[in-house]
């Protein structure tokens, strides 16, 4: 993930069907959960909020009614589709690692785009980014879709259409190898675009696992006061993975 062309084509070639794929209704109910845990656990009225990793914009459509937002992504391709969706935000291109803005957030928040760390060195170095930016008193929270303790092979499918296009996908989520840090998410896409002939695509998604203790023991290091809780969702299996979260000592 050293760039934007070691990203899944879903993120470059593909971007512009990101909205088809994914739709900001889809992620209401989550945004809410993030939203309240955010809450939950701030120690002053948040104001300001940081997005890692913010892609086509779908949370961000739901949380700017409640923060200003800074979104950053590494791929350009995502960040024109959230620039189109959430035009009123500002957007910021760069690498969750390293990127650094120069000024401080109430909350610094990652959704699934941590998911594409692998490596936990890579991941320390996000927990920086976060605590760097993330102001005295202040939230990070993080929300990777799976951690090693309970993680478990899935199969789903989805898609949507409007008046030009459709997309259609199916999705695979499995580990080839338990004994490592990384886990698979296949994605198949049919792909509808007016006359031309439909095209079916395979886009492998290359993601991270790690267990709750690395996740706890690198925000500890980083400095922050560092607690794990449920990810409570109607389509998520109950305990069956995490969000972090994350108080930088006043």
């Amino acid at each position: 993930m050293a760039g934007d062309e070691h990203l899944p084509r879903l993120y470059t070639e593909l971007a512009e069907w990101w909205p088809v794929l994914s739709i900001p209704e889809d992620y209401a109910e989550e945004a809410e959960f993030y939203r309240k845990a955010i809450i939950s656990a701030s120690t002053f009225p948040v104001q300001t909020m940081l997005e890692l990793g913010c892609g086509g914009g779908n949370n961000a459509s739901h949380l700017k009614k409640h923060f200003r937002l800074t979104l950053t992504d590494l791929a350009p391709g995502m960040l024109d589709v959230s620039r189109r969706l959430n035009p009123e935000c500002e957007h910021q291109l760069g690498d969750m690692r390293n990127i650094r803005l120069g000024h401080q957030f109430d909350v610094v928040f990652a959704h699934d785009a941590v998911t594409y760390i692998t490596i936990e060195g890579d991941l320390r170095q996000v927990m920086e980014t976060a605590f760097v930016h993330c102001r005295p008193g202040g939230v990070a929270l993080f929300a990777p879709d799976f951690v090693r303790e309970t993680f478990y092979s899935i199969t789903s499918h989805g898609g949507h259409d409007r008046a030009d296009r459709g997309l259609r996908y199916l999705r695979w989520v499995w580990d080839p190898n338990p004994d490592d840090t990384t886990y698979f998410c296949e994605m198949v896409y049919l792909l509808e675009d007016g006359n031309k002939p439909m095209r079916c695509i395979h886009d492998r998604h290359i993601n991270g696992l790690f267990s709750k203790k690395v996740w706890l023991t690198l925000m500890a290091e980083a400095g922050f006061l560092a607690q794990a809780i449920p990810f409570e969702h109607s389509e998520v299996r109950p305990n069956s993975t995490f969000v972090f979260i994350g108080v930088k000592p006043k």
